[in-house]
């Protein structure tokens, strides 16, 4: 039995015929039926019933087709396996990005330069937005892999997680902003109580960082203003509009905005951000490759 056999029997079942099959296979009608003979031989049973003015699958027919589609779909992933490790990808890979993640040292534009150099022929898909959107859209099988802001609660079922940023979440405020009157660097959460406060949108990891830290300390916040770009919430913070929930902010990157930056204790909240994939692994080959790609580029932090 060879696999050349078993096509030739599917394309014939497929076009409703051997006149058909030949033209779509690029054959004399007389060589494909001998090849479907030769194969009904070997199996000891008919699998097409001539008797009639179109071909029919015989009862032994029906049985062997989806076998026959099986055996060759194995022989296509074989061969697309073969060609993953050749480094002969073809194929469409999407990935979702969360906003600001591209200001906390994670390139993921240098990783995807380099895997399109090494694949050129696979198509890179990028979008932006939340993350509860993109989790969603991971399990709808519209994303292969994203780039997510944690919010501490547990992810989806079903979902593969590597986190690859872990900081702490600060205040940032104007010069002269009465939280800064301490000296202490830190302010406890509840300091930020009756503040008016610009936090990234919900659905957003920091967001529920934050919702449930006020929670754990006892109050609701007060958001006046939202974005999605970590740097126009210090800028907003800057102009006085408010008190910035930024993570990961350093004293050079604070003084870079016009801002001044507090540690916040009891509870102290992490900023994390993870690789999310589905935990059975994306579809195709190239997705499974590049979401390799990604978490060798992004190691656990410690």
């Amino acid at each position: 039995m060879e696999l050349r056999q078993l096509r030739y029997f599917v394309t014939v079942v497929d076009e409703g015929g051997f006149t058909r099959a030949a033209a779509r296979l690029h054959l004399a009608q007389p060589g494909l039926s001998a090849q479907i003979r030769r194969l009904e031989r070997e199996l000891g049973h008919p699998l097409l019933d001539r008797s009639g003015r179109s071909v029919t699958l015989t009862e032994v027919g029906e049985a062997v087709l989806p076998h026959a589609r099986a055996a060759l779909a194995a022989a296509d992933a074989m061969r697309q396996t073969v060609a993953e490790f050749a480094g002969l990808l073809r194929g469409h890979v999407t990935i979702g990005l969360v906003s600001g993640a591209a200001t906390h040292d994670l390139d993921v534009a240098a990783v995807l330069a380099r895997f399109h150099d090494d694949h050129p022929d696979v198509e890179i898909t990028l979008t932006e937005d939340s993350s509860d959107r993109m989790l969603a859209a991971l399990h709808r099988g519209e994303l292969d892999v994203a780039l997510v802001g944690l919010t501490g609660e547990d992810p989806p079922p079903g979902t593969g997680l590597q986190v690859v940023l872990d900081v702490p979440v600060f205040a940032a405020v104007a010069p002269g902003d009465p939280l800064l009157a301490g000296g202490a660097g830190a302010v406890p959460l509840a300091a930020l109580r009756d503040r008016a406060l610009i936090s990234l949108p919900r659905g957003t990891g920091l967001r529920g960082v934050l919702e449930r830290a006020c929670a754990e300390a006892g109050f609701r916040p007060r958001i006046a203003f939202e974005a999605a770009a970590p740097p126009l919430l210090a800028r907003l913070a800057a102009l006085g509009l408010g008190v910035a929930v930024l993570p990961g902010l350093t004293a050079e990157e604070a003084q870079g905005f016009g801002v001044r930056a507090l540690a916040l204790t009891d509870p102290a909240p992490r900023g994390r951000m993870a690789l999310a994939w589905r935990a059975a692994g994306p579809a195709g080959p190239a997705a499974r490759v590049l979401l390799t790609r990604l978490r060798a580029a992004f190691p656990v932090p410690h």
